[in-house]
C-alpha cells in the first residue's frame, strides 16, 4: 500500500490451508494502547475532517502490527465554535461523547449530545459535527465499516451536487430501509440507562440487540465499572472487543484458546494468562475467541467502555461463558 492510500479493507493470504501464522501474529501484537499510538492522522481519504477539527485513529484495517479490522476505533476533537465537514458513507457510526456537548445534523435534522450520551450515525447519513459552545468536545467513535466494505456498501463522499449525465430525478433512497428504523433513538443519553448487576460486573448497555429502540445494528456498546480492588467476570466470547479506559487503572488477563480440530473442535484453553496493565484513556483490545478478565486498582473504580461487532451473533455466536463471575456479583449475592 502506498503511504498515501487508505485501507479500507485488509486483505488474507496464505500459501497453506491453516491460517495459523496469520493468528499468532495478530495474538503477538501488543493489545494496549495509549495516546502516544496514532495509526492514521486524518490526511489521507478522511472526508470529514475540517481545519478546525481533528481526526485520529487508534486501531483500523491499515495497522501495522494489525489487531483487527472487525471494529475500527477514532477520535473526533471539535473545538469551542467549530465543525467537521458534512459528508455521508454507508457504514453505521457510534460516537461516546467523552468531554463537552454539541448537536449533530443528520439527512437535515438536529440532535444534540453531551458527555456520556452514545451518538448513532445511522446507514446512508448525510451527517456532521457541530460545537458551538465554550468548551472542547470530543468523542470516541467505534464502527464495523469493513463489513460494509466487503459487501460493496461504498459508496460515499463529502456533500455535493450531483451531476452526472444519464440519470433521473431523485428518488426516495430511505425505500431500501428495514420498517421502522427511522422511529429509533438516534442518541442514547448515559444519564438514562440504569447500571446493572451481572456475571460481568455493573454494566450500563447502550446498544445491544435487546435495545431494539436504538438505532444501530452494527456495534454493541456498554459501560463496564469494577470497584476498587475488584474483578470483572472471566469471560469467554467469540467476538474479538475493543475497551476504552474511561477513568481509573488496573489490568486484564487473557487467556488465549486454540482449536484441536479432531472429530469435531474442541476448545484448548491456555493455562496461563498474559497481562496488560490499563490507564485512563488506554484502548484494550481482546482478540477473538479469549477469554478475558479485568481487574481494578486498588485507588478507585476502572471504568471502560466496550464496543463489539454485532455481526458475531448473527453468524452464530450469539453466546458468552463465564467461568467465574465478576466480584460485585459474588458479594451482591452474599457470597465471599
Amino acid at each position: 500500500m502506498a503511504k498515501s492510500e487508505r485501507v479500507f479493507l485488509r486483505g488474507m493470504n496464505s500459501a497453506s490451508y491453516s491460517l495459523a501464522e496469520f493468528r499468532r501474529a495478530q495474538l503477538t501484537a501488543n493489545r494496549v494502547r495509549d495516546d502516544s499510538v496514532v495509526v492514521d492522522d486524518a490526511k489521507v481519504a478522511h472526508s470529514g475532517d475540517s481545519k478546525e477539527s481533528r481526526t485520529w485513529w487508534r486501531v483500523g484495517p491499515g495497522d501495522e502490527p494489525f489487531l483487527t479490522q472487525t471494529l475500527q476505533v477514532h477520535f473526533v476533537q471539535l473545538p469551542p465554535g467549530t465543525s467537521n465537514r458534512g459528508h455521508g458513507h454507508q457504514n453505521e457510526a457510534a460516537f461516546y461523547i467523552l468531554e463537552g456537548r454539541g448537536y449533530e445534523i443528520h439527512d437535515d435534522r438536529r440532535y444534540d449530545w453531551e458527555k456520556g450520551d452514545l451518538v448513532l450515525v445511522h446507514t446512508d447519513s448525510v451527517h456532521r459535527h457541530f460545537n458551538p459552545y465554550e468548551e472542547t468536545a470530543t468523542a470516541i467513535v467505534f464502527k464495523a465499516k469493513t463489513a460494509w466494505m466487503y459487501l460493496g456498501l461504498v459508496q460515499q463522499g463529502r456533500s455535493a451536487p450531483f451531476d452526472a449525465p444519464g440519470f433521473g430525478p431523485r428518488e426516495d433512497w430511505s425505500r431500501l430501509w428495514s420498517t421502522g428504523v427511522a422511529d429509533r433513538k438516534k442518541v442514547v443519553k448515559g444519564a438514562d440507562v440504569e447500571w446493572e448487576t451481572t456475571p460481568l460486573g455493573r454494566v450500563r448497555v447502550l446498544s445491544s440487540p435487546r435495545r431494539d429502540d436504538v438505532r444501530t445494528f452494527s456495534v454493541d456498546v456498554f459501560e463496564l465499572q469494577i470497584e476498587p480492588g475488584g474483578r470483572s467476570g472471566r469471560r469467554w466470547t467469540m467476538a474479538d472487543e475493543v475497551l476504552y479506559v474511561l477513568s481509573g487503572s488496573g489490568y486484564s488477563l487473557h487467556w488465549d484458546v486454540e482449536a484441536e480440530i479432531a472429530e469435531k473442535y474442541h476448545a484448548r484453553l491456555a493455562l496461563e494468562p498474559t497481562r496488560h496493565e490499563l490507564k485512563q484513556g488506554d484502548t484494550l483490545y481482546v482478540p477473538p475467541n479469549t477469554v478475558a478478565q479485568h481487574f481494578a486498582g486498588t485507588a478507585e473504580p476502572l471504568v471502560m467502555l466496550s464496543g463489539q461487532n454485532r455481526l458475531f451473533k448473527l453468524l452464530g455466536y450469539d453466546n458468552t461463558v463465564y467461568l467465574e463471575a465478576a466480584s460485585a456479583q459474588e458479594d451482591q449475592e452474599g457470597r465471599p
